[in-house]
């Protein structure tokens, strides 16, 4: 049977929005055999109903959303409507999540650890950082001046999750193929530290759980591999201060998911911050932080002192 679809629905939309159960699993079988996938980008925004999830398309070479949809943690795709196309660049962004919880990976590229002093770990370290400190675009970082006299950023590729993801395959598998369908996507954040209480409490709690200190953004795509290698970067004020590809992981997208997922149930927008490259610093009230990585965008914070 020959299903004809509008040519103006993106086509990971149209599977999602026409196909009943039957076709949808026929299409399924059939990309999985050809290992065909289509491409997914969205961002979360304040629209005149209150925050939305917008479906990005690129339209005569211009980021816009063409498409609205509700959710909780993520998008529900399967009820997103169609809208007149909004421009990316003059939307009001929010974080594109809303994540039942942060888990972050330290300590996960060499020269960062050579930086800091540290040895390098034999398997993955992971902390947790609270839902009250993610913030998004644009939202100010809070520096806490009475508790910390060493604020820090750190450029950190976010994994977000798609789906609910517990003991997956094993330690000792050689491929990716049995985390992906986990993923949702990717995204930017700054892992933002008090280094000074972090080296004074010995555990990492406190120095990284102050409200405002994970700005995550600006959208959340598929469409880059990790794995291949993306440049992970951040800016003060333009200048550049970190830049390193995720090559220079010391443990891969993969071995990640599984390690947390053999800890924790990971929901549905859960984040996963991969860890942060060489090259952190400090930042001070009326500095602007830039945290780029290639095939997201950038995601812009300005930061202030508490009162």
């Amino acid at each position: 049977m020959l299903v004809i679809l509008p040519a103006s629905e993106p086509l990971w939309l149209k599977a999602y929005g026409y196909c009943n159960a039957a076709i949808s699993v026929l299409l399924l079988s059939f990309s999985k055999f050809l290992k065909v996938k289509t491409p997914m980008k969205y961002c979360r925004f304040v629209s005149s109903e209150g925050p939305r999830y917008g479906i990005i398309e690129n339209i005569a070479g211009a980021d816009q959303i063409t498409h609205i949809a509700q959710g909780e943690e993520i998008p529900d795709f399967l009820g997103a409507k169609k809208v007149a196309p909004i421009q990316l660049a003059s939307a009001k962004l929010l974080a594109p999540v809303q994540p039942q919880k942060i888990v972050c990976v330290g300590r996960n590229y060499r020269d960062h650890i050579k930086e800091l002093g540290n040895d390098e770990p034999a398997e993955p370290v992971i902390f947790l950082k609270p839902q009250t400190s993610l913030i998004g675009p644009g939202d100010k970082i809070v520096r806490p001046k009475h508790l910390s006299q060493r604020v820090d950023y750190e450029a950190e590729l976010t994994i977000v999750i798609g789906k609910r993801c517990r003991f997956v395959g094993d330690k000792n598998q050689v491929d990716n193929e049995d985390v992906k369908p986990y993923i949702l996507g990717y995204t930017c954040a700054n892992d933002v530290t008090t280094r000074d209480l972090q080296r004074k409490d010995g555990q990492w709690t406190r120095a990284k759980s102050f409200d405002t200190f994970c700005p995550v953004g600006p959208i959340v795509t598929d469409e880059i591999d990790p794995w291949a290698g993306v440049r992970v970067e951040s800016y003060v004020n333009g200048v550049v201060k970190q830049s390193e590809s995720t090559t220079a992981f010391i443990f891969p997208v993969d071995v990640i998911v599984r390690f947390c997922a053999a800890v924790m149930t990971l929901l549905p927008g859960d984040l996963i911050l991969t860890g942060t490259p060489a090259g952190i610093g400090s930042i001070v009230a009326g500095d602007e932080v830039a945290i780029t990585i290639q095939g997201i965008g950038s995601l812009k914070n300005p930061v202030v002192d508490s009162e």
